[in-house]
């Protein structure tokens, strides 16, 4: 059922006659951005060339490390629109095979704990949050902010595919 909605909205998108589609618009703006990324992540890495200070080293490698995540994302999301486009399973999509009804139930059964380990992690971090305000000018707290919203969108991809596992 999912799929064929999806072949639903794939056909409104590209219905707009000699004009670029909505799908292909968005693809345009996701390879562009892509590329914006890989700009900056090569910045961030040669301006990491001749850092020493360990703070600035790890705050920087921090962001190094998260750019890499943002591009691997956005990567992802245009080489599933590029294949929804082309009726192609390209390399680094989010379109594949689906995986069997064992490893989904499996996977189903552990999602409620992660997603509790997640929920409780916020509350630790949210004690840590308050105790370590005041070290390192700041940067505790702004670190631990960091997992927080992390643990946050973890636990929310996490009732994502709890609910797309049920549906199997």
């Amino acid at each position: 059922m999912e799929e064929m909605a999806d072949v639903n909205v794939m056909y409104d998108l590209l219905k707009s006659g000699n004009e670029i589609s909505a799908i292909e618009r968005l693809l345009n703006e996701f390879e562009a951005h892509e590329s914006k990324e890989e700009k900056s992540l090569d910045q961030y890495r040669s301006s990491l060339g001749d850092i020493k200070n360990p703070v600035t080293r790890f705050v920087l490698q921090l962001i190094v490390s998260d750019e890499e995540k943002h591009r691997a994302v956005v990567h992802a999301m245009a080489a599933t629109l590029k294949g929804s486009l082309t009726w192609t399973k390209l390399a680094g999509s989010l379109e594949g095979d689906p995986d069997s009804a064992a490893v989904n139930q499996k996977l189903l059964a552990v999602t409620d704990e992660f997603i509790k380990l997640e929920r409780e992690g916020i509350k630790e971090y949210k004690g840590l949050l308050k105790a370590s305000e005041d070290y390192y000018h700041g940067l505790f707290k702004i670190l631990i902010s960091a997992m927080i919203r992390d643990s946050e969108k973890h636990a929310e991809l996490l009732e994502f595919l709890r609910e797309r596992l049920k549906e199997r």
